[in-house]
């Protein structure tokens, strides 16, 4: 079966780092898209990231770009969202999803073209 675990959330400090990991199964990262979001209290649920391992295309919202790294080691079966710089707007549960179609996505992330989702990672940035 399709499954997605998130691991690394935790509490730090305004300009710290973390490093989200993302362990799948059930699929390979080769033919499916792995999406990172993230939804804050009150919010709704947003696209943070993208990775297509197929062609090598990410997606970065633009609230991330030039903190935020994401990467897969397909061996391991794993995507991983690098956070540095974090600030207190990034405080929010981290999601990972899988993209519903082989060799397919579309930039920014939409959460109704992803259908399996991991349980989420709280990520908690103190000012």
């Amino acid at each position: 079966q399709v499954q997605l675990v998130e691991s690394g959330g935790g509490l730090v400090q305004s300009g710290g780092s973390l490093n989200l990991s993302c362990a799948t199964s059930g699929f390979t990262l080769d033919y499916y898209a792995i999406g990172w979001f993230r939804q804050a209290p009150g919010k709704e649920r947003e696209g943070v990231s993208c990775i297509s391992s197929g062609d090598g295309g990410t997606y970065y919202a633009d609230s991330v770009k030039g903190r935020f790294t994401i990467s897969t080691n397909n061996a391991k079966n794993t995507v991983y969202l690098q956070m540095n710089s974090l600030k207190p707007e990034d405080t929010a549960v981290y999601y990972c999803a899988k993209h519903r179609s082989p060799n397919y996505y579309s930039n920014p992330p939409s959460i109704d073209e992803y259908n399996y989702w991991g349980q989420g990672t709280q990520v908690t940035v103190s000012s």
